[in-house]
């Protein structure tokens, strides 16, 4: 027994050697670890700012362009009528308040003639205008002894440069020191000459709030300033349009650095720089804003970027040493986790039984007899769902509903039981709302506001739901987050055009817009989740987008389409395990839509923001046709006058409604067929408008079915079915 007994402590200070070496072993690794991940994070986490610094900088510009696109339009829409009425000039007034009242970005509008360019008005400026809070439109004259506008910057410089042209931005002390900036471009007359230019001004107050309030990082500031450097948007309001970025520069300690961004923002230059202030380090990403001079930056504090990451190594730390030690406990532990294995096993067996159980149960909700309208020959339609689980998170779902087919697709985020919960809440939401509603954008806001309501679990669904007109193949549907559809036709495959507005079940109050197609006879709505493209094979590479199209073939019955995507996919997959789920929705439409004339119709809801679609209705046309610019030009115009007319008072205030425009091709001239379900109104039975009248003599209206008489060769209307129907006709 003493021979043993030196063998047996050899054999305890071994073990005891071999687990001290591990744990040194263990806590160089682990250092070494935290080392190159704090390197890489750090790395990671400055290229992340700077992506977010640039993605809010190129998302606030788009804010910004969007406003100045919509001033610059209205005065590009209202150059035709503007060079119209020159030959007209006690008109002018009404173009500039036309221009005021259809835009809603516009505060005020003038056409300034210019000096001498006609006898009769040797100065002329009639300016319309709002104030702030009314939707009164006043009128007054600019060409006044006290302001000289021939020397002022809107008038001169698009005179000079030939172009329309942006003012400095200026705070219009006589409206209630506002932030205001003019576009202003010049109006030719007949022969080509320069006679007057046409402004909008807008007002910038909200840049403040645009600009001002940008949350990249808790305590980011962002800047704007103009073309000549005068801050417009910065901390210290009382430096707003009283100093310029120059001037700033002179106060920070990095006087080089500072004054090397001032020049690259005015220079108009997009990049970044490094500044000290106050003795701690900032980072400043600066860029241009389009077409208007302005440039913008955002200034970034070094302690907000890195500062978390430096907290979280101190924590690190820590953890390393608690780890250390536990490990030691771990190794004692591990005898007694062997034994609770088999415990565990039973377990996993009893759950997995379970789970068998309620993945029947979750399968039993959805529809899953096909055909499922075999009486309907206008209607070809299969689905398939194939969990990663036992229970899944995906879903389907459709019925018929006076002659519309209501469905939708859905992915609950997360998988699982949780998922599958959330998915048969989902359903259950769906069925009930879409029981009393038509629309879905409001079948969706009604889901999301409910489901959005006490979510503690922070999870959301994506969706997809539309209704499919079966006697006309009209589509309309709503995205909430979800992949778009492909439409499979004779033409090839393509993705249907889809909002993707944010999931359901976020926020509570959000808003989501309907969109509209139509399904021609044959074509198949092929709907699906991202368990199909991002089906993975053994070299993780995905199904991607491509290989489905590919997949798609035009004429395929449902049934038959969706088992070829299911051929597609095993075969690109092989052997790899599934890790999500795979649902897919196949609709063909088999109905027949009837012909619009040549085809050529555009749907509009009764929102005067859907009024900048008819440009390009009418464009679409113009090249069709072969139609030269001032024709196209003036129809524009008139159809924009009776459009905007059934928008503003076809329907009661509140009221929900959409108006038809369909144009037809015949020998020798072009018809459009205004139609809605309105109340009635006869615009030809109006009174001409007497254009002879100087603008304070005439009445108020009468000029825009005047205009449509001016320029169409043939307006008719009538009163059938409970709908307005007003006809159009030009020669061409």
């Amino acid at each position: 027994m003493k021979q043993k007994e030196p063998t047996v402590n050899s054999f305890l200070r071994r073990s005891r050697w071999t687990g001290l070496m591990l744990v040194v072993v263990a806590a160089i690794t682990l250092e070494a670890t935290s080392i190159i991940q704090f390197f890489f994070s750090q790395k990671g986490i400055q290229q992340e700012a700077a992506l977010r610094a640039e993605s809010e900088l190129e998302s606030t510009q788009l804010e910004i362009l969007n406003v100045i696109d919509q001033a610059e339009s209205a005065v590009r829409n209202n150059m035709w009528i503007a060079r119209w009425c020159l030959n007209f000039q006690d008109s002018l007034s009404l173009v500039t308040s036309r221009l005021v009242e259809d835009n809603p970005v516009v505060m005020g509008s003038t056409i300034a003639l210019v000096p001498g360019h006609y006898r009769r008005h040797p100065l002329y400026a009639p300016y319309s205008y709002q104030l702030p809070g009314q939707d009164t439109v006043y009128t007054k004259s600019l060409a006044t002894p006290e302001y000289d506008y021939p020397s002022q910057e809107w008038f001169t410089k698009p005179i000079e440069l030939q172009e329309g042209y942006w003012s400095e931005p200026y705070v219009d002390e006589g409206g209630g020191d506002i932030l205001m900036t003019t576009f202003s471009m010049p109006v030719r007359d007949e022969h080509g000459v320069i006679a007057a230019v046409l402004t909008a001004d807008i007002s910038l107050d909200w840049l403040t709030d645009l600009v001002g309030n940008i949350n990249v990082y808790p305590k980011a500031i962002s800047i704007l300033a103009s073309r000549s450097g005068k801050l417009m948007v910065c901390p210290e309001e009382s430096l707003i349009m009283h100093r310029t970025v120059q001037e700033a520069a002179d106060g920070l300690e990095d006087t080089a650095a500072a004054h090397k961004i001032a020049h690259a923002m005015l220079s108009g230059e997009t990049g970044s720089e490094d500044i000290v202030y106050r003795g701690k380090l900032q980072h400043v990403f600066f860029s241009k804003v389009e077409r208007t001079g302005w440039a913008m930056s955002i200034v970034i504090p070094d302690s907000d970027i890195n500062g978390h990451l430096r907290r979280i190594g101190s924590v690190v730390a820590g953890l390393q040493v608690l780890g250390l030690l536990m490990l030691a406990l771990i190794l004692l532990s591990y005898a007694r986790n062997q034994r609770k294995n088999q415990e565990l096993t039973e377990k996993k067996n009893k759950m997995e039984s379970e789970l068998h159980i309620a993945r029947g149960i979750q399968m039993a909700m959805l529809p899953k007899i096909f055909p499922p309208f075999p009486e309907r020959k206008d209607l070809d339609l299969y689905a398939s769902i194939v969990p990663a689980k036992e229970v899944g998170g995906d879903l389907y779902d459709f019925f018929i509903r006076d002659e519309k087919l209501f469905f939708c697709i859905a992915d609950v985020s997360g998988k699982g039981v949780p998922a599958s919960l959330v998915m048969a809440v989902t359903r259950s939401h769906f069925r009930t709302t879409a029981a009393h509603e038509n629309s879905p954008q409001r079948i969706i806001r009604l889901m999301n506001d409910v489901m959005a309501d006490n979510n503690d679990s922070n999870m959301f669904v994506t969706l997809f739901c539309g209704t499919l007109d079966l006697a006309t193949g009209q589509l309309i549907y709503c995205n909430a987050g979800h992949n778009a559809p492909e439409i499979v036709s004779a033409e090839g495959v393509r993705p249907l055009n889809v909002l993707p507005n944010l999931p359901v079940g976020v926020l509570a109050g959000m808003d989501f817009q309907d969109q509209e197609t139509y399904l021609k006879g044959g074509e198949t709505l092929f709907l699906y989740t991202d368990g199909l493209t991002e089906a993975e094979n053994s070299y993780h590479e995905l199904f991607g987008e491509q290989r489905m199209e590919e997949a798609l073939h035009p004429g395929m019955g449902a049934v038959e389409q969706l088992r070829a995507m299911h051929r597609a996919v095993h075969t690109f997959v092989g052997n790899a395990e599934q890790s999500d789920d795979l649902t897919m929705l196949c609709i063909r439409f088999l109905g027949s839509v009837p012909d619009a004339g040549d085809g050529r119709r555009l749907t509009l809801r009764n929102d005067i923001g859907e009024i900048s679609r008819l440009q390009a209705f009418v464009d679409g046309i113009a090249r069709e046709e072969q139609l030269s610019d001032p024709v196209a030009s003036s129809l524009n115009l008139a159809l924009e006058e009776a459009v905007t007319n059934v928008i503003m008072y076809a329907y009661p205030k509140g009221q929900e409604g959409r108006l038809d425009l369909q144009a037809t091709r015949r020998p020798g001239e072009l018809e459009f067929t205004l139609t809605d379900s309105g109340k009635a109104f006869d615009p030809t039975a109006a009174p001409v408008a007497d254009v002879s009248l100087d603008a304070q003599e005439r009445p108020i209206g009468g000029l825009g079915i005047f205009l449509v008489r001016q320029i169409m060769d043939k307006v008719a209307y009538r009163r059938t079915d409970g709908k307005n129907i007003l006809s159009m006709t030009k020669h061409i």
